[in-house]
């Protein structure tokens, strides 16, 4: 069965090598102009500067807009390309997971292969844990390869909580991978034929990311609440990575609350001189907390698919 296997998916194999060639040819030499760049606008200084502290003078941000203006507007493109690396999980759910079962059922070539000694409970388990150890591993690869090269891009926006870098970053990737693939194993043993399996392999997928990153995951974890005056001398710390969910801003006198977020120097000029800012947030340090809840979400996940698409396989597949 092994040997089988293999033959049977080395071409996938070698594809899914030459894609990670592929991303490493373009990730490292840009990972290292984009760490070039941070160094070279002095914004990897202001960063460091900012520390972990919870406020920092806004002084010292103000002084820091023109580095961080300038890393962002040279290296802002890569952000896009990032993008569509988020992508990259489905592929695998695609070309690997749907045509598992879907191809032997639509060719019938499973009517020989569960005749010749081969059990289709070890035929299942051979293949599904063979191609998930394989997928496991390009995963893994893919994931700290993208941590790597995203690190200097979320130390501005919105941080590692940021859409899309999240999904980019740490361990997230894996379960994305492993979920991807395992629905699309299931797909592939309830619909019998291949392209039917890749499209719902494409919309479970999509639906369940969806629901996850929008629902979910901002309350994994009851939010923060902050306040400070909109006339002040020191802000949030920009580098603290912080997930901002809301803010508003509060009139004191009048008790009403108004959508936004604002600061600025005490004066004579600063408008709303005696309102504050209430922010709802998740603290930057929840975020490796949030990586492995968010993955071990996927991972059960799978684990709840392949054990329905192993029973279908066993017992309800003709």
């Amino acid at each position: 069965m092994i040997w089988l296997t293999w033959r049977q998916h080395r071409k996938q194999a070698l594809f899914a090598l030459a894609v990670l060639a592929l991303l490493a040819a373009t990730l490292i030499p840009s990972g290292i102009a984009i760490r070039q760049a941070f160094v070279d606008t002095g914004y990897a200084a202001c960063v460091q500067g900012f520390g972990t502290a919870e406020f920092v003078p806004l002084a010292q941000v103000n002084g820091c807009e023109e580095a961080r203006r300038a890393f962002r507007e040279g290296n802002g493109g890569w952000e896009i390309y990032g993008t569509l690396l988020v992508f990259l999980p489905l592929l695998a759910g695609l070309f690997w997971g749907a045509p598992l079962v879907a191809r032997e059922t639509e060719a019938g070539t499973h009517h020989l292969v569960w005749t010749q000694g081969v059990t289709r409970r070890r035929w299942a388990l051979t293949k599904f844990g063979l191609v998930g150890l394989a997928v496991l591993a390009a995963a893994g690869a893919y994931s700290g390869l993208l941590t790597w090269w995203a690190e200097p891009l979320t130390s501005t926006g919105g941080g590692r909580f940021a859409s899309v870098v999240f999904d980019l970053q740490g361990v997230v990737p894996i379960g994305y991978t492993l979920f991807a693939v395992a629905l699309g194993i299931l797909a592939g043993a309830v619909t019998h034929k291949v392209l039917p399996a890749m499209a719902a392999t494409l919309v479970g997928f999509v639906a369940v990311r969806m629901v996850v990153m929008f629902a979910a995951r901002p309350v994994f974890l009851p939010p923060k609440e902050r306040t400070f005056p909109v006339a002040t001398t020191e802000i949030p710390n920009p580098a603290s990575g912080d997930w901002l969910l809301s803010h508003a801003i509060v009139d004191p006198a009048t008790g009403t609350f108004n959508g936004g977020y604002a600061y600025c120097q005490p004066s004579v000029t600063c408008p709303d001189e005696g309102s504050y800012n209430v922010l709802i947030y998740q603290p930057g340090e929840r975020f490796w907390l949030f990586q492995h809840i968010e993955t071990g979400l996927y991972i059960a996940l799978a684990a709840v698919l392949l054990l329905i698409a192993i029973r279908l396989v066993r017992r309800r597949i003709a």
